[in-house]
């Protein structure tokens, strides 16, 4: 079993920094400096999803993030041979795989692991035999959270956009329907001996009841961050996730 002892934390993506700075073509903002500055704010770990089309984060970014920062690094990617390449290469602390279209501007849903049995186990065994810590990217459904403890992954990442999204749209019920399918995954996950985190579109206003499950054991928050540190700065905006998850925790 995992322990539930521990902090629970708080992984930062810095993909939209990148983002910003494509916009322009230019150099700035660097998202290498975001990272620093977010490590340094607090952040537990540092999140980057190197897509195929590199629309955000570049492989240069990936090169000074692995030289540069302290904290762990967790490199998002597609399951493709390619990025595999990129892993072995780099031995990131963490890979997370997640589902990637080329059309989409942000991870839309969760990994399909269920029925795709051998392929992931055979994908994941070279990263993990190379050190690094593999997490599925997954919907809190039952045969997805099966099929991952089957396959060798050491973590699975819940996917939250439905609940976000539900309690945006002021959908209540679905919204509570939806975290009671949460909290059920985490205590699967965990009974099966996988480690729990959390993560896609949480909020201030949404990070409280998913930082309370006692089996999630990582947040990964990106997109609201760094929104809104554009209005109260990067280590601010931090600093006030990291205190809405601990209280809710505490």
């Amino acid at each position: 079993m995992n322990d539930q002892t521990g902090k629970l934390r708080l992984g930062v993506n810095i993909d939209h920094v990148a983002t910003v700075r494509n916009a322009r073509g230019s150099a700035y903002p660097d998202p290498v400096r975001a990272a620093k500055l977010a490590e340094k704010a607090g952040a537990d770990g540092i999140t980057a999803h190197l897509r195929e089309d590199r629309r955000h984060i570049r492989d240069d970014d990936i090169d000074r993030l692995v030289a540069e920062l302290s904290a762990p690094l967790n490199f998002e990617c597609a399951a493709t041979d390619e990025m595999k390449a990129i892993a072995l290469r780099h031995k990131p602390h963490a890979v997370c795989l997640v589902p990637e279209k080329r059309e989409e501007l942000t991870t839309e849903g969760g990994l399909e692991v269920a029925g795709q049995d051998k392929r992931l186990a055979d994908y994941i065994a070279p990263l993990r035999n190379a050190g690094c810590r593999v997490s599925l990217f997954i919907a809190p459904d039952p045969d997805q959270i099966n099929a991952s403890a089957r396959v060798g992954a050491a973590v699975i990442e819940l996917h939250t956009g439905a609940y976000c999204d539900l309690h945006a749209e002021g959908r209540f019920d679905e919204r509570d329907a939806e975290l009671a399918r949460l909290r059920e995954g985490a205590a699967l996950a965990h009974s099966l001996g996988l480690e729990v985190h959390a993560g896609h579109g949480l909020t201030y206003d949404t990070v409280a009841p998913i930082a309370a499950m006692p089996e999630v054991m990582e947040l990964n928050i990106g997109h609201f961050l760094i929104g809104e540190a554009i209005f109260r700065g990067l280590p601010d905006a931090i600093a006030e996730m990291r205190r809405l998850m601990d209280d809710a925790r505490g």
